[in-house]
């Protein structure tokens, strides 16, 4: 029996498309001009997925969403909009839609999208070839260690912040998604997928920024850290243009990928064993970053800067995420009082608060108090853990190093990953 898809839309000319689209793949269509006339015919004829506009005569889109949460909570609705944005995804997803499409979009995507809210034969079929054909991305060049369950999220989850260097206020929306998804960015206003993969790094000034087809994703790596931590492999995350900074840590990313609960998936990851050591840079020169062989993930990291910051030593071994979350996630991100100025006129740090950055001037921390012992060398392993998820694989290896920073972590594994190529 085919599956009943109800279009709700004032524009006819909207329906009238995608009601053809639809019919050609095999659905039952029903539509409705209004809100009203949506709730009723979902009270008659129980669709099992509505394409709701937002923007509508008389009750707009998120009261019927609303409205259709509380009557018929079993129902998927998939929320289209012409004035797209993070905060009206976020809003749609909070209500309980399963998905965003921003207005106009192309029958490709739409299906996509259909196919994803409906878990349709078709989409079934390539999540089980996921899975039958799960494997590494390339064949690694180091021995294939322990295997692990893939995870998910249970749930789709929902912030909202300011990026940091944009200034901009902005949100994240975090879905889960099927084996062998892997981790991607989507944009809200275009159809673009960035994969978490270090092949897609563009920029690392300041920040660790993903780049494809002119979208990019920006200050990634206190989320990917976060991911990195709690083990999750597929996962699709909305976004526009910057991650929010949040209080310049990862504590509320993990919140709020407790909040989505984690979900088991039947896909094994095989670990990265690192057999041989890897580096770049000069320790006699003081900066360099290091991959070598561990029992395990570490980081050894060594900070020094002159007073009033001083030495700071930290190793890490990571031990999952209650571990992380105790030792790594508090650490906020840190910058020198001097330095203000320069990265205005850069373009940078637009959205930097009094409370989302540690601020360092002349006789020490002006802004608040510290966390953590060792709390700036905290905030660099933070760092390496988001930046070395982007080798899509758990490493088992020990990162060794001094005063680098995204550029000489992004380095390394652009070396790491061509070595996997080959």
């Amino acid at each position: 029996m085919a599956e009943t898809i109800l279009i709700v839309d004032d524009e006819e000319q909207i329906r009238a498309s995608v009601r053809g689209v639809l019919a050609d793949e095999g659905f039952r269509v029903l539509e409705a001009d209004n809100g009203r006339t949506a709730l009723a015919v979902i009270a008659a004829e129980n669709p099992r997925l509505v394409l709701l506009d937002i923007w509508m005569p008389e009750v707009d889109g998120v009261e019927i969403l609303r409205e259709i949460q509380k009557r018929h909570p079993g129902t998927r609705v998939i929320v289209i909009s012409g004035h797209g944005n993070i905060e009206t995804a976020v809003r749609a997803t909070q209500l309980g839609a399963i998905d965003f499409i921003e207005k106009p979009f192309s029958i490709e995507r739409l299906l996509q999208r259909i196919e994803r809210a409906l878990g349709s034969p078709a989409a079934r079929l390539l999540e089980d070839e996921a899975v039958a054909t799960a494997s590494p991305l390339r064949a690694p060049a180091t021995p294939v260690g322990r295997t692990s369950r893939a995870r998910t999220l249970a749930r789709s989850v929902v912030i909202n912040g300011h990026g940091l260097h944009s200034g901009i206020r902005t949100g994240l929306i975090l879905h889960p998604a099927p084996p062998g998804t892997g981790v991607v960015f989507e944009t809200i206003s275009a159809d673009v997928e960035i994969p978490a993969l270090v092949s897609y790094v563009r920029s690392t000034g300041y920040a660790t920024t993903l780049f494809r087809d002119g979208v990019a994703a920006q200050t990634v790596e206190h989320l990917l850290a976060t991911l990195h931590a709690f083990g999750i492999a597929n996962l699709r995350i909305r976004m526009q243009g910057e991650i929010p900074i949040l209080d310049g840590s990862a504590i509320e990313f993990c919140d709020l990928v407790e909040s989505g609960g984690i979900e088991l998936q039947e896909e094994e990851i095989a670990e990265l064993v690192v057999d041989r050591r890897v580096a770049i840079g000069d320790p006699e020169n003081g900066k360099y970053i290091a991959l070598e062989p561990c029992d395990g993930f570490e980081v050894d990291y060594t900070l020094e800067y002159p007073r009033p910051v001083g030495r700071e030593h930290v190793v890490y071994k990571h031990g999952g995420a209650d571990t992380f979350r105790t030792e790594i996630a508090p650490a906020r991100t840190f910058g020198f009082l001097k330095d203000i100025a320069a990265l205005e006129q850069m373009g940078l740090a637009g959205g930097g608060r009094l409370h989302n950055c540690i601020l360092i001037g002349d006789d020490g921390v002006i802004n608040t108090h510290l966390r953590l012992d060792c709390e700036f060398a905290r905030h660099k392993i933070l760092d390496i853990m988001g930046d070395f998820f982007l080798l899509g694989r758990p490493i088992r290896g020990r990162v060794v190093a001094r005063m680098t920073g995204h550029g000489d972590n992004i380095a390394l594994l652009k070396q790491i990953d061509q070595q996997l190529a080959n």
